[in-house]
């Protein structure tokens, strides 16, 4: 029987077993140079037949139909094509959170959930209010993160991409937090004045000559404005740590994510604008990740008058 396009197993239609169509979407994944071609093909399947990626196991058996197969072939072909399987799924797990992600967002990683946890580990009030400012938010990771562990915190997330903002917003609706975050467009913090007592902020630090060197899922898939960080990777850290200087609370706390390299760099705009660098915490690679900032305390002299 002839195989179809649309049948990536190579049975028939109807005639799909589980088990065939992963090995086989997972030899043309390898072919592709995906990187996890079984793990991809798992969970691409899972999503097709509406299952969890565990309850594959047992379904080794199962048949699929026409249209079953169909779309598990359509979905292989994107990641052949290396678009990441986050995007295919329109999905991202961060923080134990589930998030819409969208052509306007940067897709989230685990690195980032480094500021998190900085942030967190260091406000001990859980319950006591918090206003909270993400820079550039994109699909609001690091805002909703941290506002579903604070339950007496409201935020606000920024981002110049109306897109991005809207997908946001979607995201605050869906995990209950929308009562307690706001979104507005803004080019990094010009549209907002105050006091922050938490400002997060990922910017786009990867150098614009290195780009079409990452990887495909990186350089083809995600938001150029995302990654752009000029030639030097630092550009949007010029305009960052001064609005970090202007809108956070005399003791408020500030977390910026880092590129590789980039904490020395960083840490000196921050001292120019007269900011003091709190900490500088590592990722799971062993990376400077998270750059802590806040004002100077007073000096002895001071604190003793």
């Amino acid at each position: 029987m002839a195989q179809t396009a649309a049948n990536p197993s190579g049975a028939s239609a109807g005639e799909g077993v589980l088990e065939d169509v992963l090995r086989r979407a997972q030899a043309r994944l390898g072919e592709a140079g995906v990187e996890a071609p079984r793990r991809d093909a798992r969970l691409l399947l899972a999503e097709v037949l509406d299952l969890s990626p565990g309850a594959l196991l047992t379904a080794g058996e199962r048949g699929l139909t026409s249209a079953e197969l169909q779309a598990f072939d359509v979905m292989i072909a994107r990641r052949c094509g290396r678009e990441p399987v986050s995007r295919i799924l329109g999905r991202r797990e961060f923080w134990s959170l589930d998030l819409e992600i969208t052509q306007a967002t940067l897709d989230p990683r685990p690195d980032s959930e480094t500021l998190v946890e900085a942030i967190l580990e260091r406000v001990t009030d859980s319950k006591g209010p918090r206003r909270v400012l993400d820079l550039g938010t994109g699909s609001a990771n690091l805002l909703l993160a941290v506002l579903s562990a604070l339950p007496g915190a409201y935020g606000l997330g920024l981002d110049r991409d109306t897109d991005a903002l809207a997908a946001a917003a979607r995201n605050a609706r869906r995990l209950g937090l929308a009562k307690r975050a706001a979104f507005l467009a803004s080019d990094w913090g010009a549209a907002v004045a105050g006091f922050w007592d938490v400002i997060l902020c990922n910017p786009p630090y990867v150098r614009a000559g290195e780009i079409d060197d990452l990887a495909p899922e990186v350089a083809r898939f995600e938001p150029r404005g995302a990654l752009d960080g000029g030639a030097d990777g630092l550009a949007a850290y010029r305009r960052v740590v001064p609005e970090v200087a202007r809108l956070l609370a005399p003791d408020g706390l500030a977390a910026v994510e880092l590129g590789s390299g980039q904490a020395c760099d960083v840490m000196d705009m921050a001292r120019i604008a007269g900011l003091e660098s709190c900490a500088c915490l590592r990722d799971l690679a062993g990376i400077q990740r998270c750059l802590l900032l806040g004002h100077p305390g007073p000096s002895p002299e001071e604190s003793q008058s």
